[in-house]
This record gives structure tokens, C-alpha cells and sequence, in this order.
């Protein structure tokens, strides 16, 4: 059986994300719980996994500018804080709209 994908992304709201789920999940995501998971180089250290991000440096209000499709296994979100180079795979997606998410 496949991995669930999504199967829509819209804006919910200021601050939410409404991700729907191939298998029928659908849940509410703040965006900038989303931005802060980045796992991009300049977010995450490569090597150790240790934090670089500075959640203080991330405007309570940033919110996605642009999202794209990566293959069939991510999105790229580019952020009003004007960082754009993590990808969010479908999977990551998903365990933070299992963990942060809202129905």
C-alpha cells in the first residue's frame, strides 16, 4: 500500500494550512509550526541533526508565499521571512499534522 499523499493544500485562515491526505486525513496546520520544522541545511546541521534555526528569528506572522511539488514526495515552501530552500516531505508533512495538526 502506498504512503498517503496529499491530495489538496489551501490556506485555512491567517495562520493554518488545511492539508487533506489520499487516505482521508485532513487537518489544520499553523504555518509557522510548519516553518519551524524546516530541515534544510541552514535549518538543521547536517551532520549532528542539532538546531541551527533560531525560532526567535521567525516572524509570528510569516506565513507561505509559494508552495511547489517536488517530485512526488515533498512540497517547497517559500516563506515571507524569505527563506525558501527546505523541501517537507510528504512523510514530515504528515507526522506534524499528526502531532500539531487540528480537525
Amino acid at each position: 500500500m502506498p504512503a498517503p499523499a496529499p491530495t489538496a493544500i489551501e490556506q485555512s485562515g491567517g495562520d493554518r494550512l488545511r492539508i487533506r491526505w489520499s487516505d482521508g486525513h485532513d487537518r489544520r496546520l499553523p504555518v509557522r509550526e510548519i516553518r519551524l520544522s524546516c530541515r534544510c541545511a541552514r535549518c538543521i546541521e547536517e551532520t549532528s541533526g542539532r538546531p541551527l534555526l533560531d525560532p526567535s528569528g521567525v516572524p509570528e506572522d510569516v506565513r507561505p508565499v509559494q508552495i511547489s511539488g517536488v517530485g512526488r514526495y515533498a512540497l517547497q515552501i517559500a516563506w515571507t521571512d524569505g527563506h525558501d530552500t527546505g523541501i517537507y516531505t510528504f512523510e514530515h508533512l504528515r507526522e506534524l499534522s499528526e502531532s500539531v495538526g487540528e480537525e
